[in-house]
């Protein structure tokens, strides 16, 4: 399941856009949001984004999607 961003608690920081190993992550309407599509769990290693994130509980799984598949 990749994960989202809540823009309710975003505070557009900019710490996950750069992390990003997929690139998956933008600016959008003055939040961030990440591309389901383009998100692979950073399969492997600890999600870069949850890492870097200042806000507790802002970037978290999407558990309505499936997970991601190579």
């Amino acid at each position: 399941m990749p994960y989202k961003i809540i823009s309710s608690t975003c505070t557009a920081c900019t710490a996950c856009e750069p992390v990003c190993p997929n690139v998956a992550i933008k600016e959008k309407n003055g939040t961030y949001i990440i591309d389901p599509k383009k998100c692979t769990e950073c399969e492997g290693e600890d999600p870069q984004c949850v890492e870097v994130c200042p806000v507790d509980g802002c970037v978290v799984v999407d558990k309505s999607l499936p997970r991601y598949a190579a």
